[in-house]
């Protein structure tokens, strides 16, 4: 079974900005890919080329086993996608903006309507299916634009930062839309600036700076090349920094602490959950005064940063790559269409 998506050797300038450089990425069918990495490292330039609404200057793309440079056409039935920004008709219904495009996607009428219907009861929508809307919240407009990236029932999505802007409740409804998504059977790329979103959702990672692939794996894979776990102590009083190192390293070993000025103290440990009591009383017996004592695991956000930090890509160093002529503000009902290069 050929993988949803397939692609080798990505390369696209725009100017004198090299936006991707030789990238390769696979994503399994049925699976979720977090597409992670800095402003300007060529996510959405990725997601564009794969949704046919721009062409590399040279390798290979691949959905769904057909070759979307040579037949762009045969590909837009195969896939979805939703935009940084919701974009729907404010000027229209819910309802109104489903049966639109679903007609745009070549359905009859009364599959266009019975599609509609489906989707607004699926995302929480059906009591505001007459509402025009501009009056929807903005939780309620990603909502809908992601149906409408639905109507064709794409095997592919892509979704690029489906959740920016929007409050935690309204973004946990957005990743259970997509954990559904893919126990039905549908792959789903996703960017994303939020880790914690990669981190629940996606199957595989890939980050990508400066337009290349610079790390890859599951979530959890990244997270253990960043190191185990690290046992943190606050300190009430940061001159009490020499005292307290001390007593650590008679409780955890002679493992490098490393601490900053406001009095926070980090050291590498095994078992941290275990030494925490011993910790905690030889502190006090030491007459060391703890703000905060915990266990650290690796976040996504420490793989991120260990990739990207300076000498391997800056974070800081986002590429001003200019915006392509065509609009991002796009909800692509690709079934049918020919006239989204």
């Amino acid at each position: 079974m050929p993988d949803a998506i397939a692609v080798e050797a990505l390369h696209k300038r725009y100017g004198d900005v090299q936006a991707l450089d030789g990238l390769d990425l696979t994503v399994e069918q049925g699976a979720v890919m977090g597409l992670l990495g800095p402003n300007g490292a060529g996510k959405t330039t990725v997601v564009r080329i794969l949704a046919t609404l721009l062409r590399p200057d040279s390798g290979s793309v691949r959905v769904c086993g057909v070759d979307a440079l040579r037949e762009p056409e045969r590909v837009r039935p195969l896939i979805g996608l939703t935009g940084q920004y919701a974009a729907v008709d404010e000027k229209l219904t819910g309802f109104e903006n489903l049966r639109m495009l679903a007609r745009l996607a070549r359905r009859g009428r009364t599959e266009s309507r019975d599609r509609a219907d489906e989707l607004l009861a699926e995302f929480g929508l059906a009591d505001a299916a007459g509402r025009l809307v501009r009056t929807y919240s903005g939780g309620m407009r990603r909502r809908l634009d992601l149906a409408a990236g639905l109507i064709a029932r794409p095997e592919v999505i892509f979704l690029d930062e489906p959740t920016t802007g929007l409050d935690p409740r309204s973004r946990t409804a957005i990743w259970k839309v997509v954990a559904d998504l893919s126990a039905a059977g549908t792959t789903v790329l996703l960017t994303t600036q939020y880790l914690e979103e990669a981190d629940r959702l996606a199957h595989t990672v890939v980050v990508v700076d400066h337009g290349t692939v610079i790390g890859r794996g599951t979530p959890q894979e990244l997270k253990d090349r960043v190191g185990g776990e690290r046992l943190e102590v606050r300190l009430q009083d940061a001159g009490q920094y020499e005292r307290a190192e001390r007593v650590i390293r008679g409780v955890v070993g002679d493992g490098p602490c490393s601490h900053d000025d406001e009095g926070r103290i980090s050291v590498a440990v095994a078992g941290g959950a275990m030494l925490m009591p011993e910790l905690a009383r030889e502190l006090h017996a030491a007459q060391v005064v703890v703000a905060d004592l915990a266990v650290r695991r690796p976040t996504l956000d420490d793989a991120f940063f260990a990739l990207t930090e300076p000498g391997e890509g800056s974070i800081s160093g986002a590429d001003p790559a200019p915006a392509p002529p065509e609009a991002e503000h796009v909800t692509a009902v690709t079934a049918g269409r020919t006239d989204q290069r």
